[in-house]
């Protein structure tokens, strides 16, 4: 499906409508549960840590490093890929699912149009720019959240937290989590695309395919998470 999608465009204007749409649809459409998933997970990753670092010994400043650590590398590139397989990736299956049991995409190819370049090419190239973009997003108010539960449940200060934040920084942790961005990020719009793109028969086959589309989408990124891990740190 990937080989057959690079073909001259027939229209690139209609191809760059289609692509500032799925940009739309992807990144605006899914922006409200990234933030509220991002502000909990930073919230209770400051809570639990408080509750397990117990000694007198260990600074108050070290839960803000733990929570930014955590936020960076795992939670806001992980957590919040699996949750955009699930919202994107079954969106993405039942749209193509669905054109193509009610053979509208039967109906592009006999006009001439190359439907895996203008159906499917717009949706990974948007996912590739857009969900980096979320991920940086869900990390800043992950941290914000920590921040916030801190100050609110009297765990430590935010003058402490800021001094956290800023100790033993990594730079490279930022850059590893944007590599783990762009992987989910194709992964989500490509392995949907070719179940939803190829599925056949009717109402309950669309189903099957939106739903094994976002069980595989999320295996595969669990062990791209695991491989990247390994590789790069």
């Amino acid at each position: 499906m990937i080989k057959g999608m690079f073909s001259k465009p027939e229209n690139a204007k209609m191809y760059w409508k289609e692509f500032i749409h799925q940009c739309s649809e992807i990144g605006i459409g899914s922006l409200g549960i990234v933030v509220i998933i991002s502000v909990f997970m930073g919230a209770v990753s400051t809570v639990q840590t408080a509750y397990q670092l117990v000694s007198p010994f260990i600074p108050l400043s070290v839960i803000a490093q733990v929570v930014r650590d955590t936020v960076i590398l795992e939670f806001a590139p992980t957590l919040v890929c699996i949750v955009l397989a699930g919202v994107v990736g079954s969106k993405i299956a039942s749209e193509l699912g669905n054109m193509r049991v009610s053979e509208q995409i039967d109906a592009l190819e006999i006009m001439g149009i190359n439907t895996k370049t203008y159906l499917v090419l717009p949706k990974i190239i948007a996912a590739l720019v857009v969900i980096p973009m979320l991920v940086i997003i869900a990390g800043v108010v992950g941290i914000w959240g920590g921040r916030l539960a801190g100050s609110m449940t009297g765990i430590l200060s935010v003058s402490i937290f800021d001094q956290g934040l800023l100790e033993a920084f990594l730079p490279y942790n930022v850059i590893f989590a944007l590599y783990k961005a762009y992987t989910f990020a194709f992964i989500i719009s490509s392995v949907p695309a070719y179940f939803g793109y190829y599925v056949k028969g009717g109402a309950l086959e669309i189903g099957r395919a939106s739903t094994k589309a976002v069980v595989i989408s999320c295996i595969l990124i669990l062990f791209a998470d695991y491989i990247l891990a390994a590789l790069l740190l």
